[in-house]
Formats: C-alpha cells, structure tokens, sequence
C-alpha cells in the first residue's frame, strides 16, 4: 500500500489530536462533586501543625499553585479580592470560609517572596518540606493527584467537594454569598 501525502497528513492530525485530547484527560482533576476530601496533615508557612479535618464545619478552597505559575500568580488577586470578602463573615450552614494554599515548588524562597508580593493574606499557606520540595510529586500534590496548575478544591462544611476548579465567582454562588 503506498502512503500518500494526503494520508500522511491524516493521520498525523489524528496523532496529534490524541495527544492532545490525552493530556487534557491526564491533566483533569481526579476527584469531583460529591466525594469526600481527603485528610492530610502538614505545617503551615508559621510552622504551624494543620489538618484538613480541623475545618470541618467551614467552607474550604484546597488552592494548589506555585510560584513559578503564570496562570496561578495572574488568579492570586481574584483569590485575595475573595477573601477580603469572605473572612469573618457569617456563612449559612457553615462556620466560615478558608483558603488552604498549597505549593507545588522547587524554591521555597521564591514561594515566600511569592506570597509577600502577591499579598496573600490568609494563615494556610503550606509547603511539605518533608518532601524535599519535589514539586508535583509531593505528598499532599499526589494525595489530591494533582498534575496542573492552577487546581483548586472547594469543600463544603462536611469534607464533602462541591467543586473542581472553580473561580471566586463560583465560590460565592456555591457557598450562598
């Protein structure tokens, strides 16, 4: 069978499309709606001991992000904007609303540098040094299996997730405000 250039060109679009479409499945969150988020325990930025389950009872946004992420760093005000909202602020059915940052470095100064200028002003901010700063392969990063950034989880008051990547419009909407 000889190969022409039209079949040539065919099938490397198909190629190329399978890759494609393979790496937006591979990059998709692996948990959604409905399940129940997992526990984890690490230190917070102030050396702090943190677990997910300590929240029970508030809204969470689980944000993994990195220093070094364009699309996270340009998303960073949106989330302060969001906080500067929500802080302090009665919720229905829920004691409050939290932002867990989660790096996803190699640098941890350039992830605290990242955080002053960017003015991230919530306490959970938290980056697994027993890691070894092994970027998407750290524990929390691989618990939440994570392979893109910007991700985000936002779980309601009973550790349940109620969204997968959503924006602080989305936020407000789900939690009532």
């Amino acid at each position: 069978m000889k190969i022409t250039f039209d079949r040539l060109v065919i099938v490397l679009i198909i190629a190329v499309a399978g890759i494609y479409i393979g790496k937006y499945f591979y990059k998709q969150p692996q948990f959604v709606n409905g399940q129940k988020a997992l526990d984890f325990q690490a230190q917070t930025i102030n050396k702090q001991t943190f677990r997910l389950s300590d929240l029970k009872g508030s809204y969470v946004l689980l944000d993994f992000w990195g220093s070094w992420c364009g699309p996270c760093r340009m998303e960073n005000p949106e989330w302060v904007a969001l906080n500067n909202r929500l802080a302090g602020q009665k919720l229905p059915k829920a004691n409050g609303f939290h932002i867990v940052s989660i790096a996803v470095e190699r640098n941890e100064e350039s992830w605290k540098r990242a955080i002053e200028y960017d003015g991230l002003n919530w306490p959970l901010h938290i980056l697994d040094q027993s890691s070894s700063l092994k970027f998407f392969n750290s524990p929390i990063a691989s618990l939440y299996k994570v392979r893109a950034l910007p991700s985000n989880y936002l779980i309601d008051p009973k550790g349940m997730i109620i969204g997968v990547n959503v924006t602080p419009e989305e936020v407000e909407k789900r939690i009532g405000q």
